[in-house]
């Protein structure tokens, strides 16, 4: 999710449900230790719970930025070993880290010496030719050895040659079997399962199966409303925030205004907000309207207005009682 899941988008996705836990896009560990990029750790207060996901290799330098996490108050750091983008590879780093497990323990250790919030990992199955019943066990050890006590595993081998990042989302078979049954062997992790998952019916069919969570990610981004409008009564049992995706937009107006007056562009937030109404009368023009005017200089939230408006015919008055 680089890229993706940047602060304008975890503030969208939190009005709409306040239990889910928000995950950053990754964040490299040499851009904050080297690179000065700290402004990437910015975030609302009204994100918690919310974990910052790093990626890194060297246990001083991953502890280093887990510190400066933990120092702008984020619920929990992640570090990601599932993430197969050429980026990632190059800097050895992701889920090329699947073949050092022992690596791995290194630094996730070397972190939560160094924080007082939780420490967790996100992991492959498997990475190119390995047989992921006998890795994913041994990963899961070394990570326990170390102290870790929960795994996010994204139920799918990357091939860190041959596939394409897009490919490594889509194309290696999903196994949610063989992660179930590390939640069996394993019942002292929390164990959460990502990958291929597109709806809420999906995911409390995996939760029955055992599994302690769901992680899903481009099926919140691009229809944030389906995936996250029901998920606290559905989930959690507790009352939605807001009963449609229409009054999630108007409560985003005074947080938009607040970025342009910082001297921001309206395109960082709306960017974001295209897939609102995915699959709902009115939804081209509504993605027409944000995509053809948000770059444009001065745009504000007048366009977002406008855009409502020209969905506004095809809405059911009965659907925003």
């Amino acid at each position: 999710m680089m890229d993706w899941t940047d602060r304008h988008c975890r503030f969208l996705h939190r009005l709409m449900s306040r239990q889910t836990r928000l995950y950053t896009e990754m964040v490299t560990s040499p851009a904050l230790v080297r690179g000065g990029a700290r402004h990437l750790l910015r975030f609302d207060r009204s994100e918690h719970p919310v974990a910052l996901q790093l990626g890194g290799s060297d246990p001083v330098e991953l502890t280093e930025a887990a510190s400066m996490g933990a120092d702008e108050g984020y619920d929990e750091i992640n570090l990601n070993v599932g993430c197969p983008s050429d980026r990632v590879q190059s800097g050895t780093f992701g889920a090329v880290l699947m073949k050092s497990p022992a690596l791995v323990a290194e630094c996730v250790e070397a972190m939560m010496g160094a924080v007082s919030v939780p420490v967790t990992v996100k992991c492959r199955i498997g990475v190119d030719d390995q047989e992921p019943r006998e890795v994913l066990p041994d990963f899961l050890r070394h990570m326990r050895e170390a102290g870790i006590t929960e795994v996010a595993i994204h139920a799918r081998k990357a091939w860190l040659q041959g596939l394409s990042p897009k490919e490594n989302r889509e194309v290696p078979p999903l196994d949610y079997d063989l992660v179930v049954e590390m939640k069996e062997a394993f019942p002292d992790l929390t164990i959460w399962i990502n990958g291929g998952v597109n709806s809420l019916a999906e995911a409390k069919a995996l939760l029955a199966r055992g599994l302690d969570g769901v992680m899903i990610g481009r099926a919140a981004y691009h229809s944030p409303w389906d995936v996250l409008g029901e998920a606290d009564p559905l989930l959690h049992g507790t009352p939605a925030p807001f009963k449609t995706p229409q009054a999630v937009v108007e409560a985003m107006l005074p947080y938009i205004e607040a970025h342009l007056a910082e001297g921001g562009r309206l395109h960082a937030v709306t960017r974001h907000m295209l897939g609102m109404f995915t699959g709902r009368p009115g939804a081209r023009r509504w993605r027409r309207v944000l995509s053809e005017g948000a770059h444009r200089e001065g745009a504000g939230t007048d366009l977002v207005l406008e855009a409502l408006e020209a969905l506004a015919p095809q809405i059911d008055p009965a659907s925003t009682m």
